[in-house]
């Protein structure tokens, strides 16, 4: 059985090592000035030295690129994409088609792996974005294991599902939480309104439930109260064909994504090793839960939930 990537975003030169050593594939990363809702910022030169260290231990390395470009922010993509094909970054992850067409002036292909998050939604937009030069598909975390393994049997590129982590729920450029604390008569100014803070979205009729929120230059991000945990039902995922599954390290500690990292990699080693007699190790789910958030439950996201339309 041909095994699937384990591919996982990470905030440093650092925690790339300890992500690559523990099993990851692959690791992305990225900075701010072009890129959203990533574990931290790395520039270019730190991404030149993640590279060669990575392809030394046979492993890739991607960076994303997946901001909304506005015309100001347009300025030094092309450049921007010209230094990373020089690294030799195995791949450029995407939404805005200002990706793709800043990457077309370039001398030669670069792999682009396109993730609009909430639209990647139906094979056909997938193929067409294949026909116009990406190589592989996020897909959007909403689908069920219905349509994600359908999505695998009807598209030209590869597919990648994210496994394991928190996600991506609303984003918009307006700063809204800025604009709450100023309705509340406060100095925004003067209000911490970054990651670091650690503030949270509390609806009223749930309030058990409590969604991470923060402003950066990329404007506002809410993430979901829940973390994704596919560990048990990765089989599934492998006799689909899946190419790609994703951990997302955002918001979470360094020892935490590298316990992940591992117990991921055992499941993938020994199911691709032999199927048949295959038997999940609850020591493998036991290692993640010991670090879990006891306020984040862990779950299957929307892999088994009907979709209505």
């Amino acid at each position: 059985m041909k095994k699937p990537e384990l591919v996982i975003s990470c905030g440093n030169v650092a925690e790339l090592k300890t992500m690559i050593e523990a099993g990851a594939d692959s690791v992305i990363i990225g900075e701010e000035r072009y890129a959203m809702r990533l574990p931290g910022n790395v520039k270019l030169e730190e991404i030149e030295e993640s590279v060669a260290w990575a392809h030394e231990k046979q492993a890739k390395v991607y960076v994303s690129v997946n901001k909304i470009f506005d015309n100001n922010s347009l300025e030094g993509l092309s450049d921007y994409l010209s230094k990373l094909q020089a690294c030799n970054v195995d791949g450029v992850i995407f939404g805005d088609p200002a990706v793709l067409m800043a990457a077309r002036t370039l001398p030669k292909p670069l792999a682009l792996h396109w993730n609009a998050e909430m639209t990647s939604t139906n094979f056909a937009t997938a193929n067409y974005w294949g026909r116009q030069g990406a190589t592989r598909v996020v897909l959007a975390r909403e689908l069920n294991m219905e349509q994600v393994l359908a999505f695998k049997e009807n598209t030209e590129l590869a597919v990648e599902v994210q496994v394991h982590g928190i996600t991506n729920i609303y984003h918009s450029k307006r700063e809204l939480v800025k604009n709450y604390i100023e309705h509340q008569g406060k100095d925004a100014s003067t209000e911490d309104r970054s990651i670091e803070r650690g503030l949270f979205l509390i609806e009223h009729e749930r309030r058990d439930q409590r969604y991470p929120v923060y402003e950066d230059s990329n404007g506002t991000h809410i993430m979901s109260s829940e973390d994704f945990c596919m560990l048990e039902n990765l089989p599934e995922l492998m006799d689909g064909g899946i190419d790609s599954f994703k951990i997302e390290g955002h918001l979470k500690s360094t020892a935490y994504n590298e316990t992940v990292v591992r117990s991921y990699r055992a499941v993938i080693d020994a199911y691709a090793a032999n199927p048949e007699e295959f038997e999940f190790q609850q020591e493998w789910l036991d290692a993640i839960t010991e670090l879990q958030d006891p306020e984040r439950e862990l779950s299957y996201g929307f892999f088994y939930k009907e979709q209505v339309y």
